[in-house]
């Protein structure tokens, strides 16, 4: 899994963190490459910070220091993932001749890469599970990039992506759209973990269906009594 470096410890979006000397940052880097690592090769479970520890050679303490729980390491690596996501979009943005094509495009690639690794993407989901209201605070900025990165899909183009996530003003009906389609997708990625969908082809489709609603409206209810029998 490519690596990218930590900037600081809270995510774009997020309230700033105290800025960490360059030690500091090898040692968090190292921290969340061992839980990643740990994830791609068992998963969630496999993810003890106990194990974290010794294999980023940091004691337990001072990993406490840096991370309230394994949640909080793999939410951060997802918000790393996020990041790529951006990067990726912001070189070569969704295509498609119209919204629905595009933000289709958009959810086939964010869902291929989160779950690449089978292992890895079901740790990452199992971890924005959590209730607390840190980990609510993390997901919100997450999905605040998310829906950013819609929103760019829907409008066409890579501008949106390159400016300051502050200045992020959706309009409520790109906001309301942005926000549906990502708690569908969410609960899709829920869905796979416990094996209600059987691949990311399968949540890809879902999505495409679910963007199709709230783009087209239903087209059941559309049609005249006669073409909904035929």
């Amino acid at each position: 899994m490519r690596r990218t470096p930590l900037a600081s410890v809270a995510p774009e979006g997020a309230s700033p963190a105290p800025k960490l000397v360059a030690s500091q940052l090898r040692r968090m880097r190292r921290i969340v490459d061992a839980a990643v690592e740990l994830a791609e090769q068992g998963g969630f479970e496999a993810v003890r910070l106990r194990d974290v520890a010794e294999r980023s050679d940091v004691a337990l303490g001072t990993l406490y220091k840096y991370f309230r729980s394994k949640e909080d390491i793999l939410l951060f690596a997802f918000d790393e993932g996020v990041t790529r996501l951006e990067q990726s979009l912001a070189a070569r943005p969704a295509v498609g001749e119209g919204p629905l094509e595009r933000v289709s495009a958009f959810f086939r690639r964010a869902t291929r890469g989160l779950l690449r690794n089978p292992d890895l993407g079901s740790a990452l989901i199992r971890a924005m599970s959590g209730s607390d209201r840190e980990t609510a605070v993390q997901i919100a900025a997450s999905n605040r990039r998310i829906a950013r990165m819609i929103v760019a899909s829907l409008r066409g183009g890579s501008e949106l992506l390159l400016a300051p996530l502050e200045k992020f003003q959706p309009s409520a009906d790109e906001f309301e759209l942005a926000d549906a389609l990502t708690g569908v997708w969410f609960a899709a990625l829920i869905g796979w973990v416990i094996g209600a969908e059987p691949d990311s082809a399968a949540i890809s489709r879902k999505m495409r269906s679910a963007a199709r609603l709230v783009l087209e409206g239903p087209r059941f209810y559309s049609a005249s009594p006669g073409e909904r029998e035929g």
